[in-house]
């Protein structure tokens, strides 16, 4: 038996959080002690699903943000291997790195948050609060994390600027694989929802520059949690 195969039949520690989190927090610490050593392929992921007794699709959103912390790389084929022991690098999100997400999106969502305070209609505001009861009511991290990238594109419809809607819209899909680390990683969902409450309140008084400085707050502390990961 492999070292990362007794590690795999081996009782993780029980902690209070997500069972997505849980698994993510185990893998990390495994490969951080050691215990599966760089170079080293993972378990298959019914191995870690019974270790944890999730299903798998738990166990995939552990994966993907063990590789956009850079610890492990798929190998199409041939299964997930350890490639670091520590967060050296940059969030690694699909086609963009984490910095070159946080480098633009102020350029588009703190104006487009500040135009929908100014240009949103009736509709506009009933979909924000919609999605914003939605997410403080959601207990399914998945299901939150959709929410999130909803809820970033509807601010971006309501400021009337379809420029920066497609922008948006096609970045789309690295917001959430970012979303999704963070809110494993450094466990973001709750303050994410006093962000975005924040947002919408400056949308709803239709006042540019509290929307607007809401929005930067809320980026901000994305930016200091995507930073947090590798110090």
């Amino acid at each position: 038996m492999s070292l990362s195969d007794s590690w795999a039949v081996s009782q993780p520690t029980a902690t209070r959080m997500s069972a997505a989190e849980a698994v993510f927090a185990d893998l990390r610490d495994a490969i951080v002690s050691g215990q599966l050593e760089i170079g080293s392929k993972l378990p298959a992921e019914s191995a870690l699903a019974a270790r944890h007794g999730v299903s798998r699709s738990v166990i995939r959103e552990a994966l993907r943000s063990c590789t956009a912390l850079g610890l492990t790389e798929t190998k199409t084929g041939r299964g997930t291997f350890v490639v670091r022991d520590r967060v050296t690098g940059d969030l690694d999100i699909g086609n963009y790195e984490a910095r070159e997400l946080m480098e633009a999106r102020p350029h588009v969502e703190i104006p487009s948050a500040g135009w929908a305070a100014e240009r949103r209609t009736d509709e506009d505001l009933q979909i924000l609060t919609d999605l914003t009861d939605r997410m403080r009511r959601e207990d399914d991290h998945q299901a939150w994390v959709a929410l999130d990238g909803q809820f970033h594109t509807a601010i971006a419809r309501a400021g009337k600027n379809r420029v920066f809607e497609a922008i948006i819209v096609d970045i789309r899909g690295a917001l959430t694989r970012q979303s999704e680390t963070l809110n494993l990683v450094a466990r973001r969902r709750e303050m994410s929802n006093i962000e975005h409450d924040a947002i919408v309140a400056g949308v709803r008084s239709g006042q540019y520059q509290q929307a607007a400085d809401a929005m930067a707050t809320h980026l901000d502390a994305v930016r200091g949690a995507v930073q947090s990961l590798s110090r």
